[in-house]
């Protein structure tokens, strides 16, 4: 099975400002997965959030269809180069999953069904930088793109939004996640081109 989905439709070269450097616009919204899509049944689905004494936070889906929910809309930038404006998403921020955790961790591990990590310090997951978005373009997120759930943190490179989310664990040293240990960069700034290790 392709990793990146047909019917990608080129490149659309601007000046825009609201374009990091190395980047080209797409109207589409390419498929680009590490492995197979896993398909997770809602009443199976949870949300766990643990922290770096053990401590553990669940959510179901209705709990977390329960929680006060946001409509972002942001800009989305893939390390291979592509970028897509105002997309539309529905979720929930990471503000409210941290609220009342009590952590000493400056750094978080999501975790997805099928397997795949990736790490973002705390800090950028905080402060309305990022969601558990479980809705695009006022439809339910589909599998192909995370679905039911995934991690949305627009403002690093799009590897850094976890798709088929099912979990953080916060940690207090930095661990890489599974691209991060195959040589693309800890951090992943868009605006700094850091796509890979030394970048």
């Amino acid at each position: 099975m392709g990793i990146v989905s047909p019917g990608f439709q080129g490149r659309r070269r601007t000046s825009d400002p609201a374009l990091p450097p190395g980047q080209y616009l797409t109207e589409d919204f390419p498929v680009l997965s590490a492995g197979p899509t896993p398909r997770i049944p809602l009443d199976r689905w949870e949300f766990v959030l643990s922290t770096e004494t053990g401590d553990e936070v669940r959510w179901s889906w209705a709990e977390l269809m329960e929680l006060p929910q946001e409509t972002p809309t942001v800009d989305i930038h893939c390390v291979t180069r592509w970028s897509k404006f105002g997309t539309s998403w529905q979720g929930v921020s990471l503000d409210v999953l941290l609220d009342g955790v009590d952590t000493a961790a400056d750094y978080a591990q999501a975790h997805s069904y099928g397997g795949y990590t990736t790490n973002l310090p705390l800090d950028d997951l905080r402060d309305g930088q990022a969601w558990v978005v479980h809705g695009y373009d006022g439809e339910p997120l589909p599998a192909e793109h995370g679905g039911p759930a995934r991690l949305l943190v627009p403002h690093l490179y799009f590897w850094k939004s976890a798709k088929w989310v099912r979990g953080l664990r916060l940690t207090v040293e930095d661990e890489p996640g599974f691209w991060e240990t195959a040589g693309y960069h800890d951090y992943g700034d868009p605006w700094r081109e850091q796509r890979y290790q030394g970048d």
